[in-house]
Protein backbone atom coordinates (compact mmCIF):
# COMPACT_ATOMS: atom_id res chain seq x y z
CA UNK A 1 0.00 0.00 0.00
CA UNK A 2 2.89 2.30 1.26
CA UNK A 3 4.78 1.91 -1.43
CA UNK A 4 2.16 2.21 -4.11
CA UNK A 5 1.46 5.98 -3.00
CA UNK A 6 5.18 6.70 -2.52
CA UNK A 7 7.05 4.64 -5.05
CA UNK A 8 10.04 4.11 -2.35
CA UNK A 9 12.96 2.97 -4.15
CA UNK A 10 14.00 -0.51 -3.37
CA UNK A 11 15.79 0.43 -0.18
CA UNK A 12 13.93 3.50 0.77
CA UNK A 13 11.55 1.64 2.51
CA UNK A 14 10.69 3.22 6.04
CA UNK A 15 8.49 0.68 7.43
CA UNK A 16 9.39 -3.43 6.48
CA UNK A 17 6.45 -5.83 7.55
CA UNK A 18 8.80 -6.70 10.04
CA UNK A 19 8.68 -3.63 11.79
CA UNK A 20 5.41 -3.46 11.74
CA UNK A 21 4.50 -6.51 12.76
CA UNK A 22 6.76 -5.83 16.24
CA UNK A 23 4.81 -2.28 16.82
CA UNK A 24 1.83 -4.28 17.12
CA UNK A 25 3.13 -6.60 19.46
CA UNK A 26 4.72 -3.45 21.52
CA UNK A 27 1.04 -2.51 21.71
CA UNK A 28 1.31 0.26 19.11
CA UNK A 29 -1.06 1.45 16.47
CA UNK A 30 -0.94 -0.68 13.22
CA UNK A 31 -4.64 -0.53 11.14
CA UNK A 32 -5.76 -1.17 7.65
CA UNK A 33 -8.71 -0.42 5.85
CA UNK A 34 -10.20 -2.62 3.25
CA UNK A 35 -12.70 -2.44 0.69
CA UNK A 36 -13.57 -5.93 0.33
CA UNK A 37 -10.22 -7.54 -0.09
CA UNK A 38 -8.15 -4.98 -1.54
CA UNK A 39 -6.18 -2.61 1.00
CA UNK A 40 -6.99 0.84 -0.02
CA UNK A 41 -5.44 2.68 3.35
CA UNK A 42 -3.08 1.97 6.34
CA UNK A 43 -1.72 4.12 9.09
CA UNK A 44 1.32 3.14 11.58
CA UNK A 45 1.96 4.69 14.73
CA UNK A 46 3.65 4.53 18.12
CA UNK A 47 3.15 5.78 21.43
CA UNK A 48 5.35 9.05 22.48
CA UNK A 49 5.72 11.61 25.45
CA UNK A 50 3.13 12.66 27.61
CA UNK A 51 0.05 10.58 26.70
CA UNK A 52 1.01 11.15 22.79
CA UNK A 53 0.05 8.80 19.92
CA UNK A 54 2.81 9.93 16.99
CA UNK A 55 0.84 8.77 13.93
CA UNK A 56 4.45 8.19 11.69
CA UNK A 57 2.54 7.15 8.55
CA UNK A 58 -0.68 7.41 7.20
CA UNK A 59 -1.60 6.74 3.31
CA UNK A 60 -5.21 6.14 1.51
CA UNK A 61 -6.41 5.82 -2.18
CA UNK A 62 -7.33 9.42 -3.02
CA UNK A 63 -10.97 10.76 -3.36
CA UNK A 64 -12.84 8.28 -1.37
CA UNK A 65 -13.13 9.78 2.48
CA UNK A 66 -10.63 6.69 3.20
CA UNK A 67 -7.98 8.88 4.82
CA UNK A 68 -10.47 10.29 6.91
CA UNK A 69 -12.27 7.38 8.38
CA UNK A 70 -8.57 6.40 9.21
CA UNK A 71 -8.05 9.33 11.20
CA UNK A 72 -11.62 8.58 13.24
CA UNK A 73 -9.92 4.91 13.82
CA UNK A 74 -7.30 5.70 15.14
CA UNK A 75 -8.65 8.68 17.47
CA UNK A 76 -11.79 6.04 18.71
CA UNK A 77 -8.67 3.76 19.28
CA UNK A 78 -6.72 6.19 21.16
CA UNK A 79 -9.37 7.21 23.49
CA UNK A 80 -9.95 3.77 24.57
CA UNK A 81 -6.42 3.95 25.65
CA UNK A 82 -6.78 7.01 27.69
CA UNK A 83 -4.73 8.90 25.04
CA UNK A 84 -5.31 12.37 25.15
CA UNK A 85 -3.76 13.64 21.83
CA UNK A 86 -2.21 12.46 18.68
CA UNK A 87 0.63 14.47 16.52
CA UNK A 88 1.99 13.78 13.11
CA UNK A 89 4.15 15.73 10.51
CA UNK A 90 3.04 16.86 6.81
CA UNK A 91 4.62 19.10 4.21
CA UNK A 92 3.12 22.51 4.71
CA UNK A 93 3.65 23.25 1.06
CA UNK A 94 0.53 20.36 -0.16
CA UNK A 95 -2.72 22.32 0.23
CA UNK A 96 -4.80 19.37 0.68
CA UNK A 97 -3.04 17.90 3.43
CA UNK A 98 -3.52 21.62 5.44
CA UNK A 99 -7.08 21.49 4.35
CA UNK A 100 -7.63 18.14 5.08
CA UNK A 101 -5.64 18.18 8.49
CA UNK A 102 -6.47 22.20 9.72
CA UNK A 103 -10.17 22.02 8.23
CA UNK A 104 -11.22 18.87 8.45
CA UNK A 105 -9.99 17.04 11.53
CA UNK A 106 -9.45 21.02 13.44
CA UNK A 107 -5.55 19.61 13.99
CA UNK A 108 -2.86 22.42 14.74
CA UNK A 109 0.40 23.20 13.59
CA UNK A 110 2.31 24.06 16.97
CA UNK A 111 6.70 23.67 15.38
CA UNK A 112 7.89 24.15 12.32
CA UNK A 113 10.84 21.57 11.60
CA UNK A 114 13.21 22.46 8.51
CA UNK A 115 14.52 19.59 6.86
CA UNK A 116 12.93 17.36 9.36
CA UNK A 117 13.82 14.00 7.36
CA UNK A 118 16.78 15.12 5.05
CA UNK A 119 16.91 13.64 1.73
CA UNK A 120 14.07 11.36 1.35
CA UNK A 121 14.14 8.80 -1.61
CA UNK A 122 10.28 8.84 -2.93
CA UNK A 123 9.09 9.72 -6.33
CA UNK A 124 6.97 12.36 -4.34
CA UNK A 125 9.78 14.12 -2.18
CA UNK A 126 12.36 13.55 -4.19
CA UNK A 127 14.60 16.55 -5.13
CA UNK A 128 12.96 18.98 -2.64
CA UNK A 129 14.37 19.93 1.35
CA UNK A 130 11.48 17.65 3.68
CA UNK A 131 10.71 20.84 5.67
CA UNK A 132 7.59 19.28 7.99
CA UNK A 133 5.19 21.25 10.77
CA UNK A 134 4.10 19.28 13.91
CA UNK A 135 0.00 18.75 13.77
CA UNK A 136 -0.71 18.30 17.26
CA UNK A 137 -4.80 16.36 17.69
CA UNK A 138 -6.15 17.08 20.80
CA UNK A 139 -9.07 14.72 20.88
CA UNK A 140 -11.41 15.69 22.90
CA UNK A 141 -11.05 19.28 22.33
CA UNK A 142 -14.52 20.94 21.13
CA UNK A 143 -12.97 22.01 17.58
CA UNK A 144 -12.00 18.59 17.12
CA UNK A 145 -15.04 17.14 18.02
CA UNK A 146 -17.33 18.74 16.22
CA UNK A 147 -14.63 18.04 13.03
CA UNK A 148 -15.18 14.75 13.26
CA UNK A 149 -19.10 14.94 12.66
CA UNK A 150 -17.99 16.43 9.85
CA UNK A 151 -18.63 19.96 11.04
CA UNK A 152 -15.08 21.77 9.25
CA UNK A 153 -13.26 24.35 11.19
CA UNK A 154 -13.25 27.33 8.83
CA UNK A 155 -11.80 30.43 10.56
CA UNK A 156 -12.93 33.97 10.62
CA UNK A 157 -10.27 36.40 8.88
CA UNK A 158 -10.83 40.15 10.13
CA UNK A 159 -10.57 42.60 7.37
CA UNK A 160 -7.35 44.07 8.21
CA UNK A 161 -6.04 40.84 7.84
CA UNK A 162 -2.27 41.11 5.76
CA UNK A 163 -1.14 38.73 3.38
CA UNK A 164 2.42 37.88 4.08
CA UNK A 165 3.17 35.32 1.65
CA UNK A 166 0.86 35.47 -1.79
CA UNK A 167 0.96 33.18 -4.87
CA UNK A 168 1.34 35.06 -8.61
CA UNK A 169 0.31 31.72 -9.80
CA UNK A 170 3.56 29.76 -10.00
CA UNK A 171 6.16 31.64 -7.38
CA UNK A 172 5.59 32.82 -3.93
CA UNK A 173 4.76 37.00 -3.65
CA UNK A 174 6.53 38.43 -0.11
CA UNK A 175 4.18 40.76 1.25
CA UNK A 176 3.54 42.30 4.79
CA UNK A 177 4.32 40.50 8.14
CA UNK A 178 3.43 43.48 10.35
CA UNK A 179 -1.06 43.04 10.82
CA UNK A 180 -2.04 41.12 13.69
CA UNK A 181 -3.62 38.68 11.73
CA UNK A 182 -1.00 37.54 8.63
CA UNK A 183 -2.33 35.38 5.86
CA UNK A 184 0.38 32.71 4.49
CA UNK A 185 -0.13 31.10 0.93
CA UNK A 186 0.98 28.11 -0.61
CA UNK A 187 1.31 27.08 -3.79
CA UNK A 188 -2.00 25.41 -5.37
CA UNK A 189 0.27 21.76 -6.40
CA UNK A 190 3.83 21.58 -5.08
CA UNK A 191 4.03 18.53 -6.20
CA UNK A 192 3.48 18.97 -10.19
CA UNK A 193 5.55 22.17 -9.62
CA UNK A 194 8.25 20.22 -8.23
CA UNK A 195 8.25 18.71 -11.83
CA UNK A 196 7.35 21.29 -14.16
CA UNK A 197 9.69 24.15 -12.91
CA UNK A 198 11.94 23.17 -10.10
CA UNK A 199 12.82 26.56 -9.30
CA UNK A 200 9.86 27.68 -8.30
CA UNK A 201 9.16 24.58 -5.61
CA UNK A 202 12.51 25.49 -4.09
CA UNK A 203 11.13 29.22 -4.10
CA UNK A 204 8.32 28.35 -2.51
CA UNK A 205 9.90 26.19 0.35
CA UNK A 206 12.14 28.99 0.85
CA UNK A 207 9.58 31.57 1.56
CA UNK A 208 6.84 29.46 3.18
CA UNK A 209 10.16 28.43 5.54
CA UNK A 210 11.14 32.23 6.08
CA UNK A 211 7.53 33.41 6.57
CA UNK A 212 5.56 30.54 7.92
CA UNK A 213 8.69 29.15 10.15
CA UNK A 214 9.51 32.71 11.26
CA UNK A 215 6.04 33.63 12.21
CA UNK A 216 5.86 30.61 14.28
CA UNK A 217 9.06 31.23 15.77
CA UNK A 218 8.15 34.60 16.88
CA UNK A 219 5.44 32.78 18.83
CA UNK A 220 2.49 33.48 16.22
CA UNK A 221 -0.47 30.67 16.36
CA UNK A 222 -1.44 29.06 13.29
CA UNK A 223 -5.44 29.34 13.54
CA UNK A 224 -6.81 27.73 10.39
CA UNK A 225 -6.59 27.30 7.18
CA UNK A 226 -8.57 29.76 4.97
CA UNK A 227 -9.75 29.25 1.43
CA UNK A 228 -7.79 26.11 0.80
CA UNK A 229 -4.92 28.33 0.07
CA UNK A 230 -3.72 30.49 3.06
CA UNK A 231 -2.41 29.78 6.87
CA UNK A 232 -4.13 31.96 8.83
CA UNK A 233 -1.70 33.52 11.46
CA UNK A 234 -2.09 35.16 14.53
CA UNK A 235 -0.01 37.05 16.61
CA UNK A 236 -0.10 36.45 20.32
CA UNK A 237 0.84 39.98 21.30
Amino acid sequence: MFERIWEFEPDGRPLSPGLMRALTHAGNYVSGAFDGDLMVGASVGFFGRDSTLHSNTTGATAGRGIGFELKLHQRLWALERGISRITWTYDPLVRRNAHFNLAKLGARPTEYLPDFYGVMPDAINQGDESDRVLAVWPLTDPRVEAAVRRVPYLPAVPEDAVVGLGDDGERPVEGRTDGRVVLVAVPEDIERLRGADAGAAKAWRHAVRDVLGGLMAEGATVTGFHRRTYYVMERNT
